[in-house]
């Protein structure tokens, strides 16, 4: 069953391609063949300007966790064979420091559902009973509905598909690399090996995604990412210790 055939998510489906539609249609001017991804970026930068209060509460939790770090790695050593009592220490010391260890991942749960919704404009060929114009349009002759692993597998990926997303993924990758410079964990915090080297891997999970998804999504990923980078250099500056 497509969840989207519902009436509610139908209608949802609708209003973001009519959005999308009319958008692209007052960028033609000026981005011409690109006025739909030109669309999508715009949408993006929307989207992460509304999310600007949940960026700030999400510094903000980053400061308290690296402050906590030093107790943290001490508690994992005084109950490392309870782990009860350890998940039960470590959410005493959160709330005693009136901060939460989840607050970090509100960006990404805010952001879930138009990720959903802008992957499955790029999905259905026809929505409210007509044809899906957005998929037959392009970004540097490359149709934004495409993927890459789908092109690949499929045979019809050309020289536009690999250097348009080869671009695309290695821009994301690159973003995913400062991203790690810029915030790897300090060694005087003890931080767990293990969590240093998955935060490590996380940075680059955008990457690998972004060769399965629609190109449109790619690209809400990439200025996503770019946008995050920004936004917590900036606020690393102006958030005090």
């Amino acid at each position: 069953m497509n969840l989207f055939d519902l009436p509610p998510l139908a209608l949802l489906l609708d209003l973001a391609y009519g959005g999308l539609t009319a958008l692209s249609g007052v960028l033609a001017p000026v981005a011409g063949s690109a006025a739909s991804a030109a669309a999508i970026v715009v949408v993006t930068l929307l989207v992460r300007m509304a999310l600007i209060p949940v960026g700030v509460a999400q510094a903000r939790a980053e400061r308290v966790r690296a402050r906590l770090a030093p107790r943290l790695a001490e508690l994992q050593k005084k109950h490392r064979t309870d782990r009860e009592r350890l998940q039960r220490e470590t959410m005493r010391l959160y709330r005693d420091e009136n901060a939460s260890p989840f607050a970090g991942c509100l960006p990404v749960l805010a952001q879930a559902p138009l990720v959903g919704l802008l992957y499955a404009v790029f999905l259905h060929p026809v929505i409210a009973g007509h044809a899906n114009a957005l998929l037959t349009d392009t970004l540097w002759g490359v149709p934004l509905g495409s993927a890459l692993v789908t092109t690949v597998l499929t045979g019809t990926a050309g020289l536009a598909t690999a250097l348009v997303f080869g671009g695309l993924i290695l821009a994301i990758a690159v973003v995913g690399e400062l991203t790690r410079r810029a915030f790897r964990p300090d060694p005087a915090t003890s931080a767990p090996a293990f969590a240093v080297r998955m935060l490590g891997v996380a940075q680059f999970v955008t990457a690998a995604v972004a060769a399965f998804v629609p190109l449109a999504a790619g690209l809400y990923l990439l200025v996503t990412v770019a946008w995050t980078l920004g936004q917590r250099l900036l606020l690393r500056r102006v958030i005090p210790e």
